[in-house]
C-alpha cells in the first residue's frame, strides 16, 4: 500500500524553506533580479519539489518574488517609492504596538526589556552593521510581542521584512545606524516606564527617522 505523504511534516518543511529563502532574500544574499531556480534551491535547501513551491508561493504573496509565465521566477526589484509606502504604514502600527507594550506590560515583558537594554549597552561602540540591524530587529520583534496582538504582529512582520530589504541594500551609506539603535533606549525605558503615548510617540519617529536615512542613502546609488 502506498505511503499518504504526511501533510504536516511537508508544511513544516515548507515552513523552515520559506524562512530561509525570506532571510536571503532581506539581506541580499538573493539580490533582486535573482533568478530562483528549483533543482538548484531543492539541493541547496535539502528539499522535495512540493514544499518548495509551497515556500516559493509565499514569497509571492508577500511581493518578494515574482513569478513570470514562461520566464521564471526572480527575486523583486526594490523601488524608491516602496520606502515611503511602506513606511507611511509602519511608523502609524509600529507607534500603536509600541503604546500596547507599554500599557500591557507584565513581568516577562519586563524582564525581557531589561535585558535588551543590557544587550545595546554591551554594543562595542557603533558594533557592526550586520550586529546593528539584527539589534534592532530584535527591539521590534520585543514590542510586537509585548503587544500582545497577533493580527497585528502578522501585519507588521510583512511589512518590516521589506524595510529590513531595503536598508540592507544601503547599510553602507547610513553611518548614523549606530545610533539609531543605542536611541532605542528610550523606547523601552518608556514601555518599562508604562508610558503608553510616549512610547508611540518614540516609535513612530524612529520608524520616521529611519525612512528620512534610507531615502537619502537611496538616492545616491
Amino acid at each position: 500500500m502506498p505511503q499518504v505523504p504526511d501533510i504536516a511534516a511537508t508544511r513544516l518543511v515548507a515552513e523552515r524553506a520559506y524562512l530561509e529563502l525570506r532571510d536571503r532574500i532581506v539581506t541580499l544574499h538573493l539580490p533582486p533580479g535573482t533568478v530562483l531556480r528549483e533543482d538548484e534551491l531543492m539541493q541547496d535547501l535539502g528539499i522535495g519539489r512540493t514544499p518548495l513551491r509551497e515556500a516559493v508561493k509565499r514569497l509571492a504573496l508577500e511581493n518578494l518574488v515574482e513569478v513570470q509565465p514562461r520566464r521564471g521566477t526572480f527575486v523583486t526589484a526594490i523601488e524608491a517609492a516602496d520606502i515611503q509606502n511602506i513606511t507611511e504604514v509602519r511608523a502609524e502600527l509600529e507607534g500603536y504596538a509600541a503604546e500596547l507594550a507599554a500599557l500591557r506590560l507584565d513581568p516577562d515583558t519586563r524582564a525581557a526589556a531589561a535585558a535588551l537594554l543590557g544587550a545595546i549597552e554591551s554594543l562595542d561602540g557603533a558594533g557592526d552593521q550586520d550586529q546593528l540591524m539584527r539589534m534592532d530587529e530584535r527591539i521590534h520583534r520585543f514590542v510586537w510581542e509585548a503587544a500582545r496582538n497577533p493580527y497585528l504582529t502578522q501585519t507588521l512582520e510583512r511589512y518590516f521584512t521589506h524595510s529590513l530589504r531595503i536598508w540592507y541594500l544601503v547599510l553602507d551609506r547610513v553611518p548614523t545606524l549606530g545610533h539609531a539603535v543605542h536611541d532605542q533606549t528610550q523606547l523601552l525605558e518608556a514601555i518599562l516606564d508604562r508610558s503608553g503615548p510616549h512610547a508611540r510617540t518614540i516609535m513612530h519617529e524612529h520608524v520616521l527617522g529611519f525612512q528620512r536615512e534610507i531615502l537619502t542613502a537611496f538616492s545616491r546609488r
